[in-house]
């Protein structure tokens, strides 16, 4: 999180240090800009949690319980779902950053916090990606697709998914740590493994290059999996689809992909300098302090924004939102329900009947 990741790889001098103190960098601060610093997080936090429990607690219920099951009601649920267990532990970063970064939750909720936090990166950008790639399929392939795209494959992929995310966000569960520091309990990133309990800043980590190469290793396999190789990904997919509707000149060649490609945009702009800032961090000594005590947790309440934006998205998104009549409700109907890109093929006329009722499901998609 935001307020507890300040403690990662900082230290202000050549040598490694793979926990770098929040308090420290505040006392470095002036007190007044401390201050602003973790209003600004509270505040942010509170707004997250609200919008984001309310807006996917209500994807959730729509997803499993008002709408007939389809293949992008699979994928929008478990976005949902990944952004609402973030939320429901958000209350807790809340409560830290408001008692001035002092961790009262233990070890094992430091390590789980930071856990949901990588987690639900993971699991959103794999999902956009599965979407993407499922988007393609559906146009290149459309006979194929509508013959082998089932709820059942899509369940299946989903569950790949979260089990590959938790895979890749286990460190957190390993290298998350507690320790006592300006009578603080901080919550850190205790890459070299050394005993907590004492303060451990700097010296347990110095010349540690083991630590180091720990910390790389995460970072740059975060950046990589959870960030570069998914948007190279989705871009190529989103690239074959406008080239493939455009050579078959169609006439919606981008109301199918709207919402999707929104989300997606908008997953990247939050996640991008929180990526960037850490691997910056990875060569911190090159960098004035306050590029990381102050942009370090701008970026992850930017990213952490994030888990609350897709409801907003599909309600926002939709053709009929200005139709002021249409309640909310069935506007996230709209959102979530099946589209399908079959429809837009003229040739195709054995699949009309089933993509006018799809259609009749969805204007938005």
């Amino acid at each position: 999180m935001g307020d507890e990741d300040y403690n990662t790889s900082l230290t202000y001098d050549d040598e490694y240090s793979d926990d770098f103190d929040p308090i420290m960098v505040l006392d470095e601060s002036s007190p007044l800009e401390g201050k602003v610093a973790r209003i600004f997080l509270v505040v942010v936090y509170s707004i997250v949690c609200f919008l984001g429990i309310l807006g996917n607690g209500l994807v959730i219920v729509i997803a499993t319980f008002k709408m007939k099951k389809t293949v992008n009601a699979v994928w929008f649920l478990n976005l949902a779902v990944a952004d609402f267990l973030f939320n429901i532990f958000l209350p807790i970063h809340i409560a830290y950053a408001a008692m001035d970064y002092h961790w009262v939750f233990g070890t094992a909720m430091c390590k789980i916090s930071n856990f949901l936090l990588i987690h639900n990166m993971y699991t959103s950008v794999f999902l956009l990606t599965a979407i993407s790639f499922d988007r393609c399929i559906s146009v290149l392939l459309p006979v194929w697709s509508q013959n082998h795209r089932s709820v059942r494959l899509a369940s299946v992929a989903c569950a790949l998914i979260w089990v590959l995310a938790f895979f890749l966000s286990s460190p957190s569960l390993i290298f998350r740590d507690t320790a006592l520091v300006h009578e603080k309990i901080s919550c850190f990133n205790n890459f070299s493994l050394s005993a907590s309990g004492s303060a451990p800043w700097p010296a347990h980590s110095r010349l540690d290059p083991v630590g180091f190469s720990r910390h790389m290793v995460v970072t740059v396999t975060r950046f990589l999996c959870g960030f570069l190789v998914p948007v190279l990904i989705i871009t190529a997919c989103y690239f074959t689809i406008v080239c493939k509707l455009r050579r078959n000149r169609l006439a919606k060649t981008r109301k199918p992909f709207k919402v999707i490609v929104t989300i997606i945009t908008t997953f990247f702009l939050c996640w991008c300098p929180y990526h960037m800032l850490y691997l910056l961090e990875l060569h911190h000594a090159a960098m004035p302090g306050s590029v990381f005590s102050l942009g370090l947790p701008l970026a992850t309440a930017i990213a952490i924004a994030n888990s609350c934006m897709n409801p907003i998205l599909y309600v926002f998104m939709g053709q009929d939102f200005k139709k002021f009549k249409v309640a909310l409700f069935s506007r996230l109907v709209n959102a979530l329900s099946e589209d399908t890109v079959h429809s837009s093929y003229p040739s195709h006329r054995s699949f009309t009947k089933m993509s006018s009722m799809n259609d009749r499901e969805t204007s938005m998609l």
